[in-house]
């Protein structure tokens, strides 16, 4: 039900939907107010709360007596004494669109008999992202502090509240009786600070600055509160023996007189016209206040009009927040940087000033590749009207759940004079390799392989897979942990292993995990494997594009790897019959034979080949025996079990015979050999009529029965 439209709900299933509704928003309530710990996004709470209430207006007989918009934050938490509030802490309806606030400036008139063409004033102030927090004053001296609570009754946090610096402890010049109205909040700077302070002690580090602010308020030891810099905003009051002024403006400013700290951005406006530019312009600054605001509030600025339009049950008619999108806010890129993944990408992160999305503090935001940062998509059409992202642009983040922040748009109104369009990197930040963009691709990638270190731990643990040197004792888990303590970092140290860790200080036998007769058998798998198959050497390489098949292909064109290495050295010239040669081989196109010349051409990777190749015996490539072969030029797939050979030996075998040897079955299949276990390979070749032999059919077909 909680996706079928509110107009499209029968009785029985809106009274369900209120009692789910009811349920989920008064946990979520629980969580915010009394545990500083938001189960919901600011912008689903308020989602599903728009959906009560249309569910509510629909359907007024099946209002609950505990509906959630008539709850005003949550009781007053265990531990804490309770204080009641001699005038209730209200909330404020919301709105999310321009319309919703001509409509409330309607309404408001409406009430009070005025037309379109009376003036009407509004104050339009921050909305701080904080913790509200109720100030009793008698006789100028602080009496006591309370949180909101449910709105009649809040905690006492007054001892805490006296360790805020902006709470002044005695007013002079004030009402005998002053109940001052804020907002508790915590800057940027300190949130940040606060939270390298958590991380340094290894405590739990805080999601935003308002949970930072609430959770150090409502501590049951003061001297926590007293180390957390909290400050304060005061922009309403509650209970007064004698008015502050006649107008929302001159409180405030009464209120500043008296020694609070009061939001400089609050303004008077004239109508809705006036308030939204207010909103756009505070929208504007959001990033650069220091401090987190969730929108802007409006009030009617005279206080006798404010008198008549009076309270519904839990929100003033006369006051209403008109909230920012939750997942989107505006921000300064102070850079672009760029980050080399385990495969070589090169992915661009836009630094920002943080702004808080979605209730995270975002200081970086993806920005995809460098065509979007060109204002393009993959196929090169515009995007946003082909706007390009440029170092100092005003940019829109987008965050919606978990996912990664990306740039949604870009301001140009507000582009710096002199800014220059983004120049994306041709070589690699970590190995300055050349960083390559094949045609069709929409990422640039590093060519470095072996010597970058961004791919560094990635091209090891292939290097020692099944298909590669499959060194016994030497997997993924051992390859990452040797690199992190600096013992391996490219292959050619692998067979340095026994000469530099087999004895001396650091011996490998005295590592946890490992004992005397385990790094005597891992220095043996490593002798071992110093005389390799040509090959292995080349699918261990890790170029990009070439697989196994691949790999294989060009050791029996090339035979050894003398002649390979200088091939492929020679190729790099595209003028240069060895490149026609390369492009001749049948199973090799353009891409391939870029990405094994650009990896040989590069010196610092060539420079690490040779010190690997210097370790090792590459055998000259076995050459398919074709005369003879009834598989010559055929199409192999094994599938199932095979019992008297190893998929590896099979696969080998059929090689060497002329064979090609596939890992899927298709009308291009000449040949399927299925052991025990076969399943959907055999299925589709029964489909397609390929011809399907068991191991003994295979064997008796090579001569090896």
């Amino acid at each position: 039900m909680s996706e079928i439209a509110v107009d499209d709900l029968s009785e029985a299933e809106a009274r369900a939907e209120l009692k789910r509704l009811s349920g989920l928003l008064k946990r979520a309530n629980w969580a915010y107010h009394a545990e500083d710990a938001p189960e919901l996004s600011d912008a689903e709470f308020d989602r599903l709360k728009q959906r009560n209430a249309a569910l509510e207006n629909r359907f007024p007989q099946l209002k609950r007596n505990d509906s959630p918009g008539d709850q005003v934050g949550a009781a007053p938490a265990e531990g804490f004494t309770k204080v009641t509030h001699a005038v209730r802490m209200l909330s404020l309806g919301n709105a999310f669109k321009a319309e919703e606030i001509t409509e409330f400036d309607t309404r408001v008139r409406r009430y009070l008999g005025l037309d379109e063409a009376a003036e009407l004033h509004y104050t339009a102030e921050p909305k701080i992202d904080g913790l509200s927090l109720s100030l009793r004053y008698e006789q100028g001296r602080l009496i006591h502090a309370a949180t909101r609570g449910d709105g009649a009754v809040g905690e006492n946090v007054t001892a805490n509240a006296r360790t805020v610096d902006d709470i002044p402890e005695v007013l002079l010049g004030a009402p005998d009786l002053l109940e001052v109205r804020g907002e508790v909040y915590m800057s940027h700077a300190d949130f940040a600070a606060l939270n390298e302070r958590q991380a340094s002690k290894g405590q739990k580090l805080f999601a935003n600055p308002r949970n930072a602010a609430a959770g150090s308020l409502r501590q049951l030891d003061f001297e926590i509160t007293r180390s957390r810099p909290l400050r304060f905003f005061a922009y309403a009051w509650g209970e007064v023996s004698e008015p502050l002024s006649d107008t929302q403006m001159g409180a405030i400013a009464r209120l500043g007189d008296l020694g609070f700290q009061t939001n400089p951005l609050t303004v008077l406006c004239n109508g809705p016209g006036e308030i939204l530019a207010q909103y756009a312009r505070i929208e504007e600054q959001r990033a650069t206040l220091g401090y987190d605001i969730d929108g802007v509030v409006y009030k009617v600025n005279d206080l006798a009009l404010q008198a008549r339009l009076g309270f519904r049950s839990t929100t003033p008619r006369w006051a209403i927040a008109h909230k920012f999108p939750a997942e989107l806010a505006w921000t300064r890129l102070n850079a672009i940087d760029i980050q080399v993944g385990r495969t070589g990408a090169l992915s661009p992160v836009a630094r920002l000033i943080p702004v808080t999305v979605g209730g995270v503090v975002v200081s970086n935001a993806t920005l995809h590749n460098e065509d979007y940062i060109a204002g393009k998509d993959s196929t090169g059409a515009p995007i946003r009207e082909g706007r390009d992202i440029r170092v100092g642009d005003w940019v829109q983040v987008y965050r919606a759940g978990d996912v990664i922040p990306k740039i949604a748009d870009v301001n140009l109104a507000k582009r710096p004079e002199g800014s220059v369009p983004y120049v994306f990197p041709t070589v690699c930040p970590e190995c300055h390799s050349d960083a390559i963009r094949e045609e069709g691709d929409a990422v640039r990638r590093c060519s470095g392989g072996l010597i970058c270190p961004a791919q560094a731990v990635e091209k090891l643990k292939h290097f020692v897979g099944r298909a590669a040197f499959d060194i016994e004792g030497l997997g993924a888990k051992q390859v990452e942990q040797f690199y992190l303590d600096g013992w391996i970092k490219e292959p050619a140290d692998i067979f340095d292993l026994q000469k530099n860790y087999g004895s001396g200080l650091q011996q490998l036998k005295n590592r946890e995990g490992w004992g005397e007769k385990s790094a005597e058998n891992l220095f043996a798998a490593i002798e071992d494997r110093r005389r390799i198959a040509l090959r292995r050497v080349i699918f261990a390489l890790g170029l990009r594009h070439v697989g196994e098949q691949a790999s294989a292909l060009l050791a029996r064109h090339y035979g050894t790897w003398d002649a390979f290495e200088s091939a492929m050295r020679a190729a790099a010239d595209p003028d240069d019959p060895a490149y026609a040669e390369l492009l001749g081989i049948d199973g090799v196109g353009k891409v391939m034979a870029q990405s094994l010349t650009a990896s040989f051409a590069q010196q610092a990777e060539r420079d690490s080949i040779d010190r690997l190749v210097a370790h090792l015996d590459v055998q000259e490539a076995e050459q398919p025996k074709t005369d003879g072969s009834p598989v010559a030029g055929k199409t192999v797939v094994f599938t199932g079990t095979l019992e008297r050979m190893t998929r590896a030996e099979a696969k080998a075998r059929a090689e060497s015979l002329g064979a090609k040897v596939s890992g899927s079955v298709s009308a291009k299949t000449d040949i399927l050999v299925a052991g025990p276990g076969a399943g959907s390979k055999e299925k589709k070749a029964l489909e397609l009529g390929v011809e399907i032999l068991d191991e003994d059919g295979w064997l008796t077909l090579i001569g090896q029965a």
